[in-house]
């Protein structure tokens, strides 16, 4: 059995999307490694909390102003930190969606929505 395929679909309109795909896929794998190689540094509790972060969403250090740590109240310090570390790893999210989201000029490419 012969499958007809619709005019402008032929070969070389395939051919070219094919490679338009491939060179997609190459600049998002370039762009990845970019951002994993990219580090954040954010800033909570008006500044009392310093979170550096890389793109990878790996902690790479956490400092603190001497002000906020008071042995009587860890619980804020405690705090501070979750809120610190969330603040980085939403910075590091919303920064690879944009680039990534330029690259496929806002395509919703199954199976990326979770790698960012």
């Amino acid at each position: 059995m012969k499958v007809r395929i619709p005019q402008g679909m032929g070969g070389g309109n395939m051919q070219s999307m094919l490679k338009q795909a491939q060179k997609m896929q190459e600049d998002m794998a370039a762009k990845q490694a970019e951002l994993e190689a990219r580090e954040y540094e954010i800033q909570a509790g008006g500044g009392v909390v310093n979170v550096k972060i890389n793109g990878r969403k790996e902690i790479l250090s956490v400092k603190l102003a001497e002000e906020i740590v008071d042995p009587d109240d860890i619980e804020t310090l405690e705090d501070l930190i979750v809120a610190g570390v969330n603040e980085a790893i939403k910075k590091v999210e919303a920064d690879a969606s944009a680039e990534m989201s330029k690259l496929t000029g806002g395509m919703n490419i199954p199976g990326m929505n979770g790698l960012f």
